[in-house]
């Protein structure tokens, strides 16, 4: 078995043993993964597989693994948002992988948006509210991802956390609400083509 395919089963098992065996057979193992430009890195495989003190392990020697995309265009984070417990230890770690774009440029932010997990949409918030000023390849901001998939409690979160924080007093915040997508949507513009007259007030 090649090494590459050691480490693999060694991420997937969540061996840390096997890690350091396979290190200590190649120091450089690391280093070209790191050359490939989209790959599974072992981080990913750990986070895929819910072995999170693997990923932690990971996450102390290789901290650049947590930005890589693999070929489908997903970082560790995105990966990790079908285990909530996987993706809070990760965000514990390193705040600012919420904002890592993956495919069409959605962050792990929206992507909670888009499925209405509150409980990580609220963390995510709370502790890197910079978030919310990303936007996807169509201009879309986590408002209109929300919006667009009718996720109407997390639309009254993302409202919430940003009339709280000293983003929506910034100029960009100021413009966030009025925000226009590829297609010049703002948010109430996608809200009112999904029937959702709630959303109006919420913007008050």
């Amino acid at each position: 078995m090649t090494l590459s395919r050691k480490l693999r089963k060694a991420a997937k098992n969540g061996s840390i043993d096997g890690l350091y065996e396979i290190i200590h057979e190649n120091p450089r193992i690391f280093q070209q993964i790191e050359q490939i430009p989209f790959v599974d890195t072992p981080l990913h495989v750990a986070v895929d597989a819910g072995c999170d003190d693997f990923a932690m392990e990971i996450m102390n020697l290789k901290p650049s693994f947590a930005r890589k995309l693999n070929r489908h265009g997903r970082s560790p984070m995105h990966l990790a948002l079908k285990n909530e417990e996987t993706a809070l230890r990760l965000l514990a770690a390193d705040r600012d992988l919420v904002r890592v774009k993956g495919r069409e440029g959605y962050t792990p932010l929206h992507h909670v948006a888009a499925h209405g997990n509150i409980r990580l949409l609220e963390q995510f918030l709370e502790d890197c509210p910079q978030c919310i000023l990303d936007v996807t390849i169509r201009n879309e901001t986590a408002l209109h991802v929300a919006a667009k998939n009718n996720k109407l409690e997390a639309l009254q979160i993302l409202m919430r956390s940003l009339k709280r924080t000293c983003v929506y007093s910034s100029y960009f915040g100021e413009k966030l609400l009025n925000w226009k997508d590829k297609d010049g949507n703002t948010m109430l513009h996608v809200a009112a083509s999904k029937n959702q007259p709630e959303v109006p007030s919420l913007a008050l």
